[in-house]
C-alpha cells in the first residue's frame, strides 16, 4: 500500500516529509472497513496497534464493572488513536473502541514505529511529537472534567468541535461529558433558550 494515507499525513507533519524506510511502514501498514457498532478492539486485552481514521467516527469508551459505558473521546477523520497502557510490553488495553459511523480505519503495529525509531532520528521526533499531542488532548480532557460544569463541558466541546457535535448521538455526547442524556437535552435547550444554542 504506497498511497496516501492519513498515517503519512500525521507522521510526516509531525517529523517533516520523507520520513526513512517509509515503504516498510506502508507495506505493513492495513485497512479496515466498520459498520456501525462494530468494534475496533475490545478493554483488557493486548492490542499494541495504533489507528488513525481515513473516514467515519469512532468512541472510545470505558467499561466499569457493572457494564457501565464512560466515554473518554472519540475520533474522526485525520485523527490517531491507541490505548497507550496497551503499547507498552505486555500491557492490555484500558478501554475499547467501537465505530458509531461506517468507518475505514488505517492501522500500524506500534512495534514497528518503536524499531523504526531505533534506527533513525526522524522517526523517534515523530513519535514524540504524537504522544505529546495525545498528551495535550487527554490533560485538556481533564481539565474540562475538573473545572468546568456540565454547560462548560457542553459549550467547550462544541466550541473545540464545532462539525463533530452534530455527529455524535446525544446519548454518546451525554456519557461523553459526565451527564445524562435528560440532562443534556435540559443544558441544549436552556441554551437555545438563551440564543447560546449551537
Amino acid at each position: 500500500m504506497h498511497q496516501h494515507t492519513v498515517f503519512r499525513d500525521l507522521l510526516e507533519s509531525a517529523a517533516g516529509p520523507g520520513l526513512p524506510e517509509w515503504p516498510i511502514v506502508a507495506d505493513a501498514l492495513t485497512l479496515r472497513t466498520l459498520e456501525p457498532g462494530s468494534t475496533v478492539f475490545l478493554q483488557d486485552v493486548e492490542h499494541p496497534f495504533v489507528y488513525a481514521v481515513r473516514k467515519g467516527l469512532l468512541k472510545l469508551s470505558y467499561l466499569s464493572e457493572d457494564g457501565t459505558e464512560w466515554i473518554k473521546s472519540f475520533a474522526h477523520e485525520g485523527r490517531f488513536f491507541a490505548s497507550i497502557a496497551a503499547l507498552q510490553p505486555k500491557g492490555r488495553t484500558s478501554f475499547m473502541a467501537t465505530a458509531i459511523e461506517a468507518s475505514v480505519i488505517e492501522r500500524l503495529d506500534y512495534r514497528l514505529l518503536v524499531e523504526l525509531s531505533q534506527r533513525h532520528l526522524a522517526w523517534s521526533h515523530a513519535l514524540h511529537v504524537m504522544t505529546l499531542a495525545f498528551a495535550a488532548r487527554k490533560e485538556a480532557r481533564e481539565r474540562e472534567l475538573l473545572t468546568l460544569n456540565a454547560q462548560g463541558r457542553y459549550l467547550a466541546f462544541c466550541a473545540a468541535h464545532p462539525d463533530l457535535h452534530r455527529r455524535v448521538p446525544q446519548k454518546d455526547l451525554a456519557r461523553h461529558l459526565g451527564v445524562t442524556p435528560v440532562g443534556l437535552n435540559r443544558i441544549v435547550m436552556r441554551l437555545r433558550r438563551l440564543g447560546g444554542g449551537l
